[in-house]
């Protein structure tokens, strides 16, 4: 078995410090339940640098469990979509993109109506990543 490595709250949010957006969003959707403290904390750092709101919205897509072992065969969308994103510029955020189905999906799902849908995750390949490397630990998770 893999030892999964650990990383540090302050490494991490240092990360979320000085990732480069080359463009701005007006949206942000967090791919539930993984992307939300990621989202949470974009949120502030995007209002920060623009001067006002950034709205976070919740898409309820599943593929694993908590111990990420894949529960379904493909990801499933679990409610329906509840906001409005049609003509957004979305940013989709997740914590961690393993095989990149999951973010596929949403990205499908927000594509067709939005103006621009980019990916975030924490660790893995997106549009923007902090982290693509083995799994590690990340410090929010108790």
């Amino acid at each position: 078995m893999t030892a999964v490595s650990e990383r540090n709250f302050a490494e991490v949010l240092e990360r979320f410090r000085t990732v480069d957006f080359a463009e701005r969003f007006d949206l942000i959707v967090a791919v539930a339940n993984g992307g939300i403290v990621p989202a949470g904390i974009l949120a502030r750092r995007l209002e920060g640098e623009s001067g006002g709101v950034v709205e976070v919205r919740l898409l309820r897509i599943n593929l694993r469990d908590e111990n990420q072992r894949q529960r379904y065969d493909s990801p499933r969308l679990l409610a329906p979509i509840d906001f409005d994103y049609a003509g957004r510029r979305v940013l989709l955020v997740d914590d961690r993109v393993k095989s990149g189905s999951t973010m596929r999906l949403a990205r499908e799902l927000l594509g067709e109506k939005a103006a621009v849908v980019r990916t975030f995750a924490v660790n893995g390949e997106a549009d923007y990543a902090l982290y693509n490397e083995e799994c590690f630990r990340f410090p929010w998770i108790i």
